[in-house]
């Protein structure tokens, strides 16, 4: 059976930014001891109802700001997943932090529970950008994280940028940019500020209280970057995130840093997502659990609740089989999203005995016609040109 991806979401936050759109909550940490138990329970109901020991080679803890959990209360949620599945001794261990939530001892405690990658929430490099964004750290907390990071013996790291901030210029961009690039991280994410309806960011520019972001002045940010980081040894493997490549495993297709764990989404591989919120893929099935937290928690917790069938647990609340035609359009969908491997013909013949070309030929001409996509070899893969375009890509394969 192909190996699992383990997402698990901590949606608790010392504050909620005014532009987040996930499953978080501030103001409960009270709750993180029961919320971890309760993880541990569904850990195991999951494993306990697979049809075999479910091998795991990437686990992520998102959030929400996953840092507020003790390095024991990490340990424990470890030591449940280590009875339950076959981890794998290479396995990436992915952990999303907020740079102002990490401390020296704090990092070699996670360093040793067997966290091997950190993702930190920088955003920018400006305090009053920052300030807008409500973020609670400021850049020195990002300077002395990493210093501490790879003193714990953390050697990769990644950090998460925003770009397209409301009265944001380029040369503020471009110094954001530089200046990370000073810190050595072997990951970049560079995301475009998206004003999610419900968020107050979104409330704010409806009633004309923050300027929107300037589209054009945003894709300018995105070209420069890739350039910038091209010139500087990163490779662009997905649309929004670029990797270095160490000289001990090269890889024509993908950089040694890329994100393992993101790479199983975008294959449109099999994960599963425990926790408040989380959201999983596996045995066939799309799933979502209960949003809130104390629901969640009493539906491990509590006994009445029965188990469902794998891959779901008593926590989910939305469960729906993907049929053959929309396994090949997700595929499709994630895999374009990746800039130098995208949709191998080859892989997608042999996981549904159908030609790509048979299946999607019309779409993929009229792409090609456009400039939008490109056959490199076996590869179907989006144009440099078409990474601004993605969406329009996309959709064609909906139907």
């Amino acid at each position: 059976m192909t190996d699992h991806a383990l997402y698990l979401h901590i949606p608790f936050c010392r504050h909620r930014c005014a532009y987040c759109d996930f499953t978080t909550y501030a103001g409960q940490d009270a709750l993180i001891p029961s919320y971890v138990d309760a993880l541990c329970r569904e850990i195991r109901l999951v494993g306990e109802s697979a049809p075999e020991m479910l091998g795991v080679k990437t686990i992520f803890f998102g959030g929400g700001t996953p840092s507020l959990l003790s390095v024991a209360q990490f340990a424990s949620i470890f030591e449940s997943i280590r009875q339950n599945f076959d981890l794998r001794p290479d396995a990436e261990i992915s952990l999303e932090a907020n740079p102002g939530t990490l401390d020296p001892d704090y990092l070699h405690g996670l360093r040793s529970v067997g966290f091997n990658r950190l993702s930190l929430g920088v955003q920018s490099a400006h305090p009053d950008e920052l300030r807008m964004l409500e973020r609670i750290h400021s850049y020195a907390d990002v300077v002395a994280a990493t210093a501490s990071a790879r003193k714990a013996g953390f050697d990769n790291l990644n950090f998460d940028l925003i770009f397209g901030l409301p009265e944001q210029t380029l040369d503020r961009w471009q110094a954001t940019v530089e200046r990370v690039l000073g810190l050595r991280p072997e990951h970049l994410s560079l995301y475009a500020l998206t004003l999610e309806h419900g968020t107050p960011f979104g409330r704010w520019a409806a009633r004309g209280l923050l300027p929107l972001p300037d589209p054009d002045l945003a894709a300018e940010m995105y070209e420069w970057a890739g350039e910038f980081l091209a010139g500087r040894g990163y490779q662009q493997y997905e649309i929004s995130n670029w990797a270095k490549s160490s000289t001990s495993r090269p890889s024509n297709l993908q950089p040694s840093f890329a994100c393992k764990h993101n790479l199983q989404y975008w294959r449109n591989l099999p994960y599963l997502g425990f926790g408040a919120g989380a959201h999983g893929f596996a045995d066939g099935a799309r799933y979502s659990n209960v949003l809130r937290i104390r629901t969640y928690i009493d539906r491990l917790l509590k006994p009445s609740v029965p188990q469902p069938p794998f891959p779901a647990s008593p926590a989910v609340v939305a469960r729906k089989r993907v049929s053959s035609r929309q396994a090949m359009q997700e595929t499709m969908m994630l895999g374009l999203r990746l800039t130098r491997e995208g949709v191998s013909a080859d892989t997608f013949q042999a996981r549904f005995g159908r030609s790509v070309s048979d299946v999607f030929g019309k779409e993929i001409d009229a792409l090609l016609a456009l400039g939008l996509l490109e056959w490199a070899g076996t590869r179907l893969r989006l144009t440099p040109h078409a990474r601004l375009l993605g969406n329009q890509v996309f959709v064609r394969f909906v139907g």
